[in-house]
């Protein structure tokens, strides 16, 4: 039984994350009820998946490492504070064993929803939906990448290969 609920919880994080691509597709923002609910469905996942205390304590700690390196990017302007916090709360499911590769998963889809937006921006749409809101905001060269997709990507990348799913799946 609690195997099954921390696939529930881990079917939960894949969920909040689409959500908050999809969120950050269509407006440019990803609400911090989302970064919240994960960080709390981690909560009882980890022991449900066998987690002890001090392992569930360094994922927490990953999740703030991770924090404090985004929020230095969003002062710079670099990201916005909406991604920091997405990532960070996505990181604490990862945790230090696997952060790495959730990173640079999240880094490389970037680099590809980054080329892809500069494309859409280069060419015209047809007339049918060049007048979408969030067609437009897309294309809009005023506004930045929606890195939440990059984030939901890396963390769908990512997943599969993390001890957290196969604590999951109880391989």
């Amino acid at each position: 039984m609690s195997q099954q609920i921390a696939l529930a919880l881990l079917a939960g994080f894949v969920g909040l994350l689409g959500v908050a691509a999809l969120c950050d597709a269509r407006t440019m923002r990803i609400p911090n009820r989302i970064s919240l609910l994960l960080v709390a469905a981690f909560l009882p996942f980890a022991p449900l998946a066998g987690l002890e205390l001090a392992q569930i304590g360094l994922h927490l700690g990953v999740g703030l490492a991770v924090l404090a390196g985004t929020f230095a990017l969003f002062a710079l302007g670099l990201i916005g504070g909406g991604d920091a916090k997405l990532i960070a709360a996505a990181a604490v499911w990862f945790g230090a064993s696997d952060v790495g590769g959730f990173l640079f998963a999240t880094a490389m889809a970037g680099g590809v929803l980054t080329l892809a937006i500069v494309a859409l921006r280069a060419v015209p749409v047809p007339a049918a939906v060049d007048g979408w809101p969030w067609l437009a905001r897309l294309r809009s060269k005023d506004v930045g990448v929606p890195y939440g997709i990059a984030i939901a990507a890396g963390a769908f990348v990512a997943l599969p290969q993390s001890a957290a799913w196969r604590l999951a799946i109880g391989a």
